[in-house]
């Protein structure tokens, strides 16, 4: 299966991919870091590389984070003159050799232009390199640089920065005797606020030490042996350059090893991480060791890959592999508070990770997601809020409602204990929905005392209570009620039915935003004479509404492709829909959709309606996480059929196996999750007990549960290559099922199949079936419908 991993897939055309070294929740994440997209560190485009550091994240949106501390490595300085070697990134920057780049789980390498190669793994807290320098610097004593003599006496720095440039302070220091080079900084995070302190530990091996120092800016020098960096008050943006150097003798091997310990508490405690977990820098070891890892970690899925395209391979396993890249274990490295209990960080965001990354998780590594549930509790013990986004330690931004409260739903009706205290759980999730706190951008929910007394969130809210951006009225509105109805399932399960009536009733509020009346004009041909506007044939959207109860209007395409999409974000000047507009949005009720489909005027208006949608170039954006369930909606009509149809168009279509082969950022892998689900058949309505089914892109699919020990495995029959190729070929729907032998004729399966284990058996065919999925019975359940079933 590690044969089918590509780290590179989505590192470009913003898909932020960190394709480095690195174990599963790994905290350290070496990589070359360009001075292109440098979101996720490397870019697979012309950029130059301007050093190799320790921490990323993946598939973040536009800031960057980490990248602190990057090391360089040179063969020399010009006429071996200290102060000719090249400390600044701007000068140091350097492009990579065509065809160089290798990148495998566990293992990144790339040679640089000045025949510098460097090779990177990683353990949980250490980034190890191997720098190999030209061996005909090792032979001639001397190599030429611009035509100038370079004298091979190797030079490695470390860098008192991050890919931002956002260090505010840093110390570093230089052991003259054995080369350590111990630092630390503090940074800001990329999307919250606040700041953070890391510290890192940096020994090497295979050369004699002929010099060391420090840097700042363009200059060098052997003494002193530290300095401080404080950018409080000096007005440098970016900060000053400054740093430490390790100057060697050549290397019999012409290789230097450079192990790099990492923590948030202390250098102390990252030379002690890098001590325990590499003692003996052996480089094969660590990355043999590494691959084991991961080869553990995917191989709790197993597929049957006949008659499937290679490129539609690397696509699945490469997905599967970004679920594991985040959250990202800092247990033992939280400087915020004391605690027993695990600490993941790197939720970046909840907002996209509940939908996909969390459920498949919860999937093939339970006791990994039990961990991330307890982390999340111990941030609401201490903070008072549950997170929508954490990065660094520090608070991200929320950008529609409480998300965390979905995932822990999501996670009580799969039946996650794992030392999980269920009652505090209870308690955050309800504070989520009970209590505004002061600053609700980062934590929590804005406009409850409007939610619970107007039943929905105005667009001129006024909110004394806390302080937000009042903007995204309709997608708030839709997301507090998704979020209440996950409360609602979590309280019904917990048989505290007062407060489960009580937040199902809360979930309809959504209802309140709808406008029958409103219709859509759309601009289709990029003409910009109101004449040419097509009317889409559909009426009734959600629209803004005001305190008085009045209701306005925002055209229901805004904040799409089709027009002035990039204005939805979080900032001041942003609309009532967030990242998509009220086309999605629409649609988007993932727990009544029995209710809605009246609301659209019926079955088959609701279905030609989202025909419409997905067959309208540039109405519906897939590169944002909230339009995957749209994909999947046909089931509740009674046409899964369609569903699977849709899932073939988008894949491989918008995610395939080349190097911009996300149609978005990955999101910490909340796109490389949601494409493997897809490929194994699966779409998880994430806060319920409920897996959508659709035909598998491979003819079987078997997931082993480490909770029961038990596997489950859904099989095709009559499965074609064309099952797992482009919509119009092959037998991609679904004719009947059989579970464990016995006809099965819903749509969907719950959580028990995969915890109890057996076989899901489902006939194939070229058309779309009239009578699987189809009857009212079979159908998903919806609030309205089923809620208080058991």
């Amino acid at each position: 299966m590690l044969d089918f991993v590509d780290p590179l897939i989505g590192t470009v055309n913003g898909g932020h991919v960190f394709p480095g070294a690195n174990l599963p929740y790994g905290m350290a994440k070496p990589v070359a870091d360009v001075n292109t997209e440098i979101q996720g560190g490397f870019a697979s485009d012309d950029g130059d590389i301007t050093g190799f550091s320790h921490m990323h994240d993946s598939g973040t949106g536009g800031g960057a984070s980490l990248g602190n501390f990057p090391l360089f490595a040179q063969t020399g300085c010009e006429d071996d003159e200290l102060n000719k070697c090249y400390f600044r990134k701007d000068q140091r920057a350097s492009q990579r050799l065509h065809g160089s780049v290798e990148a495998r789980p566990g293992y990144f390498a790339v040679t640089l232009n000045t025949s510098v190669k460097a090779e990177m793994t990683a353990t949980n807290h250490t980034a190890l390199y191997r720098f190999t320098f030209p061996p005909d610097a090792s032979n001639n004593q001397s190599a030429t640089k611009g035509g100038k003599p370079v004298v091979y006496s190797p030079l490695i720095l470390a860098d008192l920065t991050d890919l931002s440039d956002s260090r505010t302070r840093g110390s570093i220091a230089v052991d003259p005797d054995t080369g350590r080079i111990t630092g630390n900084g503090t940074f800001r995070p990329s999307f919250g606020i606040g700041t953070y302190e890391l510290h890192f530990c940096a020994d090497f091996q295979g050369a004699e030490i002929r010099d060391t120092g420090v840097w700042r800016n363009t200059r060098a020098g052997s003494e002193p042996k530290n300095l401080e960096t404080f950018e409080d008050g000096n007005n440098e943006d970016p900060p000053l350059p400054a740093g430490a150097y390790v100057q060697f003798h050549p290397p019999a091997g012409n290789q230097v090893l450079a192990r790099v310990g990492l923590s948030f508490i202390s250098a102390q405690q990252a030379c002690s991480n890098a001590e325990r977990e590499i003692q003996g820098f052996d480089f094969e070891d660590i990355r043999v060791d590494a691959e084991e890892a991961w080869r553990d970690k995917l191989g709790h899925v197993v597929v049957q890959s006949g008659g499937v395209d290679v490129s539609l391979q690397r696509l699945f396993w490469s997905g599967l592999y970004r679920t594991f890249i985040s959250p990202q274990d800092y247990t033992g490295e939280n400087p915020l508070w004391q605690s027993t209990e695990p600490y993941f960080d790197s939720y970046y965001c909840i907002w996209d990770s509940f939908r996909s990354t969390h459920p498949l998780l919860t999937l093939v590594d339970p006791h990994a997601q039990a961990l991330m549930v307890r982390s999340l509790l111990d941030i609401y013990r201490h903070e008072g809020h549950l997170p929508d986004c954490r990065m660094a330690l520090c608070k991200g931004f929320t950008q529609g409602g409480s998300n965390a409260d979905n995932l822990l739903a999501d996670s009580y009706l799969k039946g996650l204990k794992d030392g999980i205290d269920w009652e505090l759980a209870y308690e955050a999730v309800v504070t989520d929905a009970e209590v505004e706190p002061a600053l609700w951008t980062v934590q929590g929910r804005g406009g409850l005392h409007s939610w619970k007394t107007l039943g929905y969130i105005p667009t001129d809210d006024y909110d004394p209570y806390g302080t937000g951006l009042i903007t995204r009225s309709i997608s708030r509105t839709v997301e507090y009620s998704y979020n209440d109805f996950c409360i609602a399932a979590l309280a019904k399960r917990m048989n505290k039915t007062g407060d489960a009536e009580k937040y199902l009733a809360r979930s309809s509020y959504w209802q309140n935003m709808y406008d029958a009346q409103s219709r859509s004009l759309l601009n289709l041909t990029g003409s910009t004479s109101a004449g040419d506007l097509v009317d889409s044939g559909f009426s009734g959207f959600l629209q803004p509404r005001y305190q008085n109860g009045t209701v306005g209007f925002q055209d229901p395409s805004l904040c799409t492709p089709l027009f002035n999409f990039t204005s939805c974000y979080l900032n001041p000047g942003g609309h009532e829909t967030y990242e998509g507009g009220s086309w999605l949005y629409t649609f988007y009720i993932p727990h009544d959709q029995a209710t809605l489909i009246p609301v659209l005027g019926g079955v088959d208006t609701f279905v030609a309606r989202l025909q419409y949608l997905h067959d309208t170039p540039g109405l519906l954006y897939i590169g944002n996480e909230q339009s995957y369930l749209l994909i999947f909606l046909f089931h509740f009509a009674g046409r899964p059929g369609l569903s699977s149809r849709y899932a073939r168009k988008y894949i491989p279509g918008s995610f395939n196996d080349t190097l911009s082969g996300i149609p978005g950022n990955d999101d910490s892998g909340a796109m490389g999750s949601f494409t493997a689900l897809t490929m194994m058949g699966l779409f998880p309505m994430s806060g319920q007990d409920v897996y959508l089914i659709i035909p598998p892109f491979f003819g079987e699919v078997s997931v082993r549960n480490d909770v029961s020990g038990n596997t489950a495995t859904i099989r095709c029959l009559n499965f074609s290559n064309g099952s797992s190729g482009p919509e119009e070929d092959g037998n991609i729907f679904i004719q009947n099922a059989k579970l464990n032998g016995e006809p099965y004729t819903k749509s969907w399966v719950t959580h028990s199949f995969f915890l109890d284990g057996g076989v899901l058996e489902l006939t194939l065919g070229a058309n779309e079936s009239t009578t699987w999925g189809t009857a009212q019975d079979d159908l998903p359940p919806s609030a309205s419908t089923h809620f208080w079933e058991d």
